[in-house]
Protein backbone atom coordinates (compact mmCIF):
# COMPACT_ATOMS: atom_id res chain seq x y z
CA UNK A 1 0.00 0.00 0.00
CA UNK A 2 1.33 3.45 -1.09
CA UNK A 3 2.41 5.93 1.82
CA UNK A 4 0.57 9.29 1.27
CA UNK A 5 3.39 12.33 0.95
CA UNK A 6 2.80 15.78 2.75
CA UNK A 7 1.88 16.92 -1.06
CA UNK A 8 -0.34 14.16 -1.47
CA UNK A 9 -1.99 15.06 1.74
CA UNK A 10 -1.91 19.27 0.97
CA UNK A 11 -3.27 18.61 -2.29
CA UNK A 12 -5.95 16.20 -1.09
CA UNK A 13 -7.48 19.39 1.44
CA UNK A 14 -7.66 21.83 -0.99
CA UNK A 15 -11.25 21.30 -3.21
CA UNK A 16 -11.29 22.61 -7.16
CA UNK A 17 -12.46 25.78 -5.63
CA UNK A 18 -9.02 26.30 -3.35
CA UNK A 19 -10.80 26.12 -0.63
CA UNK A 20 -8.86 24.35 1.84
CA UNK A 21 -10.43 23.34 5.22
CA UNK A 22 -7.15 22.77 7.38
CA UNK A 23 -6.77 26.99 6.34
CA UNK A 24 -10.66 27.53 7.37
CA UNK A 25 -10.08 25.79 10.56
CA UNK A 26 -7.13 28.01 11.21
CA UNK A 27 -8.76 30.80 10.15
CA UNK A 28 -11.20 30.35 12.29
CA UNK A 29 -9.21 29.90 15.18
CA UNK A 30 -7.42 33.77 14.89
CA UNK A 31 -11.05 34.86 13.78
CA UNK A 32 -13.29 33.69 17.17
CA UNK A 33 -11.92 36.39 19.44
CA UNK A 34 -12.58 39.39 16.66
CA UNK A 35 -15.99 37.98 16.16
CA UNK A 36 -16.84 37.23 19.90
CA UNK A 37 -14.98 40.04 21.62
CA UNK A 38 -14.44 42.51 19.01
CA UNK A 39 -17.23 42.73 16.79
CA UNK A 40 -19.67 40.64 19.57
CA UNK A 41 -21.64 39.45 17.22
CA UNK A 42 -25.39 38.27 17.73
CA UNK A 43 -27.91 36.48 15.23
CA UNK A 44 -31.07 36.29 15.13
CA UNK A 45 -33.12 33.34 13.25
CA UNK A 46 -29.63 31.68 12.14
CA UNK A 47 -31.79 28.28 12.28
CA UNK A 48 -33.41 29.40 8.67
CA UNK A 49 -29.89 28.27 7.25
CA UNK A 50 -30.82 24.81 5.84
CA UNK A 51 -29.25 22.42 7.56
CA UNK A 52 -28.65 20.63 4.50
CA UNK A 53 -28.66 21.30 0.22
CA UNK A 54 -27.68 23.91 -1.56
CA UNK A 55 -29.34 28.14 -1.23
CA UNK A 56 -27.97 31.24 -2.25
CA UNK A 57 -27.53 33.80 1.04
CA UNK A 58 -27.76 37.43 0.17
CA UNK A 59 -27.11 40.25 2.50
CA UNK A 60 -26.79 44.04 2.52
CA UNK A 61 -22.49 45.00 2.17
CA UNK A 62 -20.66 48.26 3.62
CA UNK A 63 -17.89 49.16 5.21
CA UNK A 64 -14.85 50.28 2.48
CA UNK A 65 -13.23 46.66 3.49
CA UNK A 66 -16.71 45.07 4.48
CA UNK A 67 -16.33 43.31 7.51
CA UNK A 68 -20.03 41.17 6.83
CA UNK A 69 -18.70 38.91 4.24
CA UNK A 70 -15.83 37.05 7.12
CA UNK A 71 -19.00 37.30 10.01
CA UNK A 72 -21.36 35.79 8.61
CA UNK A 73 -18.99 33.57 6.85
CA UNK A 74 -17.80 32.54 10.14
CA UNK A 75 -20.71 32.68 12.15
CA UNK A 76 -22.66 30.05 10.02
CA UNK A 77 -19.80 27.71 9.68
CA UNK A 78 -19.53 27.73 13.73
CA UNK A 79 -23.22 27.63 14.37
CA UNK A 80 -24.56 25.32 11.53
CA UNK A 81 -21.03 23.49 11.00
CA UNK A 82 -21.48 23.98 6.89
CA UNK A 83 -19.10 25.34 4.65
CA UNK A 84 -19.72 28.38 2.95
CA UNK A 85 -18.16 30.02 -0.34
CA UNK A 86 -18.43 33.35 -0.40
CA UNK A 87 -18.97 35.26 -4.36
CA UNK A 88 -16.59 37.88 -4.69
CA UNK A 89 -15.38 40.32 -7.43
CA UNK A 90 -12.98 38.37 -9.99
CA UNK A 91 -10.44 41.62 -8.85
CA UNK A 92 -9.28 39.57 -6.12
CA UNK A 93 -8.31 36.90 -8.51
CA UNK A 94 -5.82 39.27 -9.86
CA UNK A 95 -4.15 40.26 -6.44
CA UNK A 96 -0.93 37.75 -5.78
CA UNK A 97 -0.72 36.47 -1.94
CA UNK A 98 -4.33 37.71 -1.63
CA UNK A 99 -5.84 35.75 -4.37
CA UNK A 100 -4.45 32.46 -2.86
CA UNK A 101 -5.40 32.80 0.29
CA UNK A 102 -8.79 34.24 -0.73
CA UNK A 103 -9.40 31.27 -2.48
CA UNK A 104 -8.19 28.94 0.74
CA UNK A 105 -10.82 30.73 2.74
CA UNK A 106 -13.54 29.86 0.63
CA UNK A 107 -14.05 32.96 -1.95
CA UNK A 108 -14.94 31.98 -5.56
CA UNK A 109 -15.38 34.40 -8.49
CA UNK A 110 -18.76 35.67 -8.90
CA UNK A 111 -19.67 34.23 -11.89
CA UNK A 112 -22.96 32.29 -13.09
CA UNK A 113 -21.48 29.06 -13.82
CA UNK A 114 -19.42 29.34 -10.62
CA UNK A 115 -22.60 29.56 -7.83
CA UNK A 116 -24.55 27.32 -10.62
CA UNK A 117 -22.32 24.46 -9.94
CA UNK A 118 -21.38 24.97 -6.26
CA UNK A 119 -25.64 25.18 -6.02
CA UNK A 120 -27.22 22.65 -7.98
CA UNK A 121 -24.39 20.08 -8.49
CA UNK A 122 -22.76 20.23 -4.79
CA UNK A 123 -25.41 21.16 -3.13
CA UNK A 124 -23.16 24.00 -0.75
CA UNK A 125 -24.01 27.27 1.03
CA UNK A 126 -23.37 30.01 -0.94
CA UNK A 127 -23.07 33.84 -0.03
CA UNK A 128 -23.67 36.39 -2.69
CA UNK A 129 -24.00 40.40 -2.51
CA UNK A 130 -25.78 41.92 -4.70
CA UNK A 131 -24.90 45.52 -4.52
CA UNK A 132 -21.42 44.59 -5.39
CA UNK A 133 -18.86 47.40 -5.12
CA UNK A 134 -21.61 49.98 -4.88
CA UNK A 135 -22.37 48.81 -1.49
CA UNK A 136 -19.21 49.05 0.46
CA UNK A 137 -17.62 52.21 -1.55
CA UNK A 138 -20.88 54.38 -0.91
CA UNK A 139 -19.46 56.87 1.29
CA UNK A 140 -20.99 57.30 5.10
CA UNK A 141 -23.98 59.80 4.93
CA UNK A 142 -25.65 57.14 3.12
CA UNK A 143 -24.77 54.42 5.41
CA UNK A 144 -27.89 51.53 5.52
CA UNK A 145 -29.05 52.42 2.17
CA UNK A 146 -29.06 49.54 0.27
CA UNK A 147 -27.95 50.06 -3.55
CA UNK A 148 -29.63 48.60 -6.49
CA UNK A 149 -28.96 44.88 -6.79
CA UNK A 150 -28.18 44.91 -9.99
CA UNK A 151 -30.44 43.34 -13.25
CA UNK A 152 -31.49 40.65 -10.83
CA UNK A 153 -28.84 37.63 -11.82
CA UNK A 154 -28.72 35.81 -8.18
CA UNK A 155 -32.35 35.28 -8.68
CA UNK A 156 -32.09 33.87 -12.12
CA UNK A 157 -29.12 31.86 -10.97
CA UNK A 158 -31.59 30.31 -7.75
CA UNK A 159 -34.42 29.53 -10.12
CA UNK A 160 -31.82 27.50 -12.30
CA UNK A 161 -30.30 25.82 -9.47
CA UNK A 162 -33.79 25.22 -7.78
CA UNK A 163 -32.78 26.50 -4.59
CA UNK A 164 -34.16 29.03 -1.83
CA UNK A 165 -32.72 32.42 -1.57
CA UNK A 166 -31.93 33.28 2.08
CA UNK A 167 -31.54 36.99 2.63
CA UNK A 168 -29.58 38.26 5.56
CA UNK A 169 -29.91 41.96 7.34
CA UNK A 170 -26.77 43.34 8.56
CA UNK A 171 -26.19 46.14 10.92
CA UNK A 172 -22.74 47.49 12.66
CA UNK A 173 -20.57 46.75 8.80
CA UNK A 174 -21.06 50.06 8.05
CA UNK A 175 -19.42 51.70 11.21
CA UNK A 176 -17.36 49.07 11.12
CA UNK A 177 -14.81 51.01 8.48
CA UNK A 178 -16.80 54.13 7.46
CA UNK A 179 -16.18 56.01 4.17
CA UNK A 180 -15.96 59.70 4.43
CA UNK A 181 -15.03 60.31 0.48
CA UNK A 182 -13.35 58.50 -2.23
CA UNK A 183 -10.72 59.23 -4.25
CA UNK A 184 -11.51 58.39 -7.95
CA UNK A 185 -7.91 59.46 -9.36
CA UNK A 186 -6.12 56.87 -6.94
CA UNK A 187 -8.53 54.27 -7.45
CA UNK A 188 -7.97 54.55 -11.37
CA UNK A 189 -3.96 54.58 -11.29
CA UNK A 190 -4.24 51.81 -8.78
CA UNK A 191 -6.49 49.88 -10.61
CA UNK A 192 -8.79 49.83 -7.99
CA UNK A 193 -12.80 49.23 -8.32
CA UNK A 194 -12.61 52.37 -5.57
CA UNK A 195 -10.14 53.84 -2.62
CA UNK A 196 -11.77 55.42 -0.18
CA UNK A 197 -10.67 57.23 2.17
CA UNK A 198 -11.80 55.83 5.67
CA UNK A 199 -12.59 57.51 9.74
CA UNK A 200 -9.89 54.56 10.37
CA UNK A 201 -7.35 55.71 8.94
CA UNK A 202 -7.86 59.19 10.07
CA UNK A 203 -8.37 58.20 13.94
CA UNK A 204 -5.42 55.33 13.74
CA UNK A 205 -3.13 56.58 10.96
CA UNK A 206 -1.61 53.76 8.68
CA UNK A 207 -3.25 51.14 10.95
CA UNK A 208 -6.79 52.12 9.99
CA UNK A 209 -5.52 50.76 6.98
CA UNK A 210 -6.70 47.22 7.44
CA UNK A 211 -8.31 47.41 11.23
CA UNK A 212 -11.74 48.35 11.88
CA UNK A 213 -13.61 49.55 14.38
CA UNK A 214 -15.19 47.44 17.29
CA UNK A 215 -18.89 48.40 15.84
CA UNK A 216 -21.34 45.80 17.48
CA UNK A 217 -22.59 43.50 14.43
CA UNK A 218 -26.41 42.23 14.95
CA UNK A 219 -27.48 39.86 12.12
CA UNK A 220 -31.08 38.72 11.06
CA UNK A 221 -32.12 35.96 9.01
CA UNK A 222 -35.29 36.33 7.04
CA UNK A 223 -37.43 33.88 6.03
CA UNK A 224 -36.08 31.88 2.91
CA UNK A 225 -37.65 32.54 -0.43
CA UNK A 226 -38.59 29.45 -2.75
CA UNK A 227 -39.71 30.06 -6.15
CA UNK A 228 -42.05 28.11 -7.79
CA UNK A 229 -40.49 27.33 -11.17
CA UNK A 230 -38.56 24.37 -12.07
CA UNK A 231 -35.02 24.64 -12.65
CA UNK A 232 -32.89 24.38 -15.75
CA UNK A 233 -35.13 26.01 -18.10
CA UNK A 234 -33.69 27.91 -21.03
CA UNK A 235 -34.99 31.15 -19.98
CA UNK A 236 -36.76 32.53 -16.94
CA UNK A 237 -39.34 35.54 -17.40
CA UNK A 238 -36.60 38.90 -16.99
CA UNK A 239 -39.79 40.75 -15.48
CA UNK A 240 -40.05 38.20 -12.84
CA UNK A 241 -36.49 37.90 -11.88
CA UNK A 242 -36.32 41.84 -11.73
CA UNK A 243 -39.97 41.63 -9.60
CA UNK A 244 -38.40 39.09 -7.16
CA UNK A 245 -35.13 40.91 -6.65
CA UNK A 246 -36.55 44.01 -5.89
CA UNK A 247 -38.45 42.67 -3.41
CA UNK A 248 -35.64 40.77 -1.77
CA UNK A 249 -33.94 44.27 -1.70
CA UNK A 250 -36.78 45.68 0.15
CA UNK A 251 -37.34 42.47 2.87
CA UNK A 252 -33.81 43.34 3.49
CA UNK A 253 -33.87 47.18 3.82
CA UNK A 254 -37.20 47.20 5.54
CA UNK A 255 -35.37 44.53 7.99
CA UNK A 256 -32.46 46.95 8.45
CA UNK A 257 -34.45 49.75 9.32
CA UNK A 258 -36.16 47.94 11.60
CA UNK A 259 -33.03 46.97 13.22
CA UNK A 260 -31.64 49.91 13.67
CA UNK A 261 -35.32 51.38 15.26
CA UNK A 262 -34.09 49.22 18.62
CA UNK A 263 -30.71 49.61 18.19
CA UNK A 264 -29.37 52.10 21.38
CA UNK A 265 -25.79 52.26 20.34
CA UNK A 266 -23.87 51.49 17.51
CA UNK A 267 -20.78 49.92 19.88
CA UNK A 268 -23.20 48.28 22.96
CA UNK A 269 -26.39 47.20 20.48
Amino acid sequence: MPVATAGDLRRSDVDEWGRSERFRSLTRRLYEPIYSKWFRVEWDGMAKIPAEGGALLVANHAGAIPSDAPVIMHGIEKERGRPVYGLADYFFRTVPVVSTLWARGGGVSARPANAYRLLREQGQLVLDFPEGTKGPSKSFTDRYQLRRFGRGGFVEIAMRAGVPVVPIAVTGSEEAMPVLFRAPAVAKVLGLPYFPITANVMVMGPLGLVLPLPAKFKLRVLDPIHFDVPPDQERYSKSRVMEESERIRNLIQEAVYDMLRVRRSVWFG
